[in-house]
């Protein structure tokens, strides 16, 4: 089964890290990932900027030379970015601007509507949240004017999930992610979305798991090809994320 890691951190210590609640991470390195992912069929992936890397974009620009086209970059970004600067990072395959609601160290959520449909109209770049789905209700207003967007971790938590479920229905992306975060039983609820939108789903490993109580592991890999028919698994591990990221990969 091929796989589209959707959703995986690069963290390089050679290049700057700012202390988050006065949280650091352990370094994850590329190598550090291709080990840790070797005897997976990862065919490409979507690095995505963490809290602790805030505006620092040449990690990621260095990442993605390393890693190949295959993979894309989902970035940090300050509304006050230059024209220039965003040219060149969409020459280096960053395609996606994210917004970190639960834990900072990005734009601010008052800038969020204006700065993703700037990317949206000039860029072609979707967005993408971490937000506790607890909080989805209060924030509908300004997620209704998002031209293009995904959540993170399946939203985290079980109290926010019928938000979930109409974002879903919308057509927005639900990342298969950090198992070892949420607060329920992933596989009916992914059941559920699935239902409700079969291209909603993408698969990531969310490598090195910073923070969660239970690091990614292959069991959550299994669990998904225990619960899904392989048409299923081509959905969630490649195909939707293939498309949701313009790649087109042979």
């Amino acid at each position: 089964m091929k796989i589209f890691d959707a959703h995986f951190h690069i963290i390089n210590p050679n290049f700057p890290l700012f202390p988050n609640n006065g949280y650091l991470p352990p370094y994850f390195t590329i190598e550090d990932y291709q080990k840790d992912t070797q005897s997976f069929n990862i065919v490409g992936g979507a690095i995505v900027s963490g809290s602790f890397q805030q505006f620092d974009q040449e990690y990621l620009i260095h990442s993605l030379q390393q890693l190949g086209k295959n993979y894309v970059g989902v970035a940090n970004i300050p509304i006050n970015i230059t024209q220039k600067e965003l040219d060149r990072l969409q020459k280096s395959n960053i395609v996606a601007v994210r917004f970190n609601l639960k834990r900072g160290g990005s734009e601010t959520i008052n800038n969020m509507v204006v700065l993703s449909n700037k990317l949206y109209h000039e860029y072609n770049w979707h967005t993408e949240l971490y937000v506790d789905s607890a909080h989805l209700k209060e924030l509908k207003s300004k997620l209704l004017q998002l031209p293009s967007f995904s959540l993170d971790h399946l939203g985290l938590t079980k109290k926010g999930l019928t938000d979930i479920y109409f974002w879903a229905k919308k057509g927005v992306k639900i990342k298969a992610t950090g198992f070892g975060r949420i607060d329920f039983d992933p596989i009916p609820v992914m059941r559920k979305i699935h239902c409700i939108n079969p291209k909603a789903l993408l698969f990531g490993t969310d490598l090195p798991s910073t923070r969660a109580k239970t690091p990614f592991s292959i069991k959550d890999i299994q669990l998904i090809k225990d619960n899904f028919t392989t048409t299923e698994q081509e959905n969630i591990f490649y195909n939707n994320a293939v498309e949701w990221y313009q790649k087109i990969i042979r």
